[in-house]
């Protein structure tokens, strides 16, 4: 049995699952070899990356089959036509039920791989997002994201920029925040995107796990 989750498979991509605190693509030297990538090639070796995910982040990845496929989807990622949902749970309660985070995002260096909000010389950087309840004995909120950028870190750090850092996060949230949950509890919840061959919308969905 392979060792990932395949929840759609046709000759053009694979949607898969990926678990938290797995790299979405190797890193540098032999102890970050493994990925979901790689775990995918091993199967499907004509698979090619299209995006990627934060290894703390889980949730749903696209893999095409081939490169034409893989042209065609990162054309609509490069083009701001795939739709990205995520859900998330922050410190604290938001006072604002909806509203956009529109600020540029800058690499740390002496820090990195974190990420500050920098007006001078920040890269664009555009979050949506709501509130979908409240927990008031734990002081907690779920929210639904919309990235409308694809910035390293963007959904963290503009969380944490407006006082709501994503719980179980150890860049951005409090100490607190940080002992509350055992992983950063961010998820890649749902994608749309055009079909790479047929062109038909499709909405893809990944269960929440938290």
């Amino acid at each position: 049995m392979p060792d990932f989750n395949v929840i759609f498979l046709d000759k053009s991509f694979l949607a898969l699952e990926k678990p938290a605190g797995l790299l979405s693509v190797p890193g540098r030297g032999a102890e970050k070899q493994d990925s979901l990538a790689a775990r995918v090639m091993a199967v499907f070796p004509e698979a090619r990356v299209v995006h990627r995910l934060d290894m703390a982040t889980s949730g749903l990845i696209l893999m095409a089959r081939g490169k034409e496929a893989q042209r065609v989807l990162n054309q609509q990622f490069a083009e701001r036509q795939v739709g990205k949902t995520y859900e998330a749970l922050v410190e604290g309660e938001l006072s604002v039920a909806n509203g956009i985070v529109d600020w540029p995002l800058l690499c740390d260096w002496p820090r990195r791989p974190r990420q500050i909000v920098s007006f001078a010389y920040g890269k664009p950087a555009r979050t949506e997002y709501q509130r979908l309840e409240y927990d008031a004995a734990r002081n907690r909120s779920r929210v639904r994201l919309f990235p409308h950028t694809g910035r390293s870190h963007q959904l963290r750090v503009h969380m944490q920029a407006i006082g709501h850092p994503i719980l179980g996060d150890e860049f951005y949230a409090t100490p607190t925040g940080f002992a509350a949950a055992p992983r950063l509890l961010l998820h890649a919840a749902s994608l749309a995107f055009f079909h790479p061959e047929r062109g038909e919308r499709l909405i893809l969905t990944s269960l929440v796990p938290f």
